[in-house]
């Protein structure tokens, strides 16, 4: 039986890994033995920051509804909870851009949030 030697799939995992190790500084760019550990923490970093990146908006989002609520005469949970009351289900996305681009259309939901309370 024939001896299996690597050298062909080592070589593909090499280039896989040095392809995204473009950009980096010193070493790190075109060693394996520097790139391949630069790689791993980049793709973990990366990981982390794209859930990161879902706080970051939602928190946004909140500070821009408790802004445009209070300039209307509510705080923001208490906006949230006369909506809820009302029935209204919109996302704070939502919310947040109808605060800024439709600020009569905002208005209108504070007024309603405040009946149903």
């Amino acid at each position: 039986m024939a001896r299996v030697k690597k050298g062909v799939n080592a070589h593909k995992r090499h280039k896989k890994v040095l392809k995204q190790a473009k950009g980096f500084y010193g070493r790190r760019k075109n060693t394996f033995r520097a790139a391949n550990p630069a790689v791993m923490r980049s793709l973990r970093s990366a990981y982390v920051g794209r859930k990161n990146k879902k706080r970051e908006y939602r928190r946004l989002w909140i500070a821009r509804i408790n802004a445009a609520s209070r300039a209307n005469g509510l705080s923001y949970s208490k906006f949230m909870n006369g909506l809820k009351k009302a029935g209204i289900e919109i996302n704070r996305k939502m919310l947040s851009e109808m605060a800024i681009h439709d600020a009569a259309g905002f208005a209108q939901l504070c007024e309603t949030a405040k009946k149903a309370m």
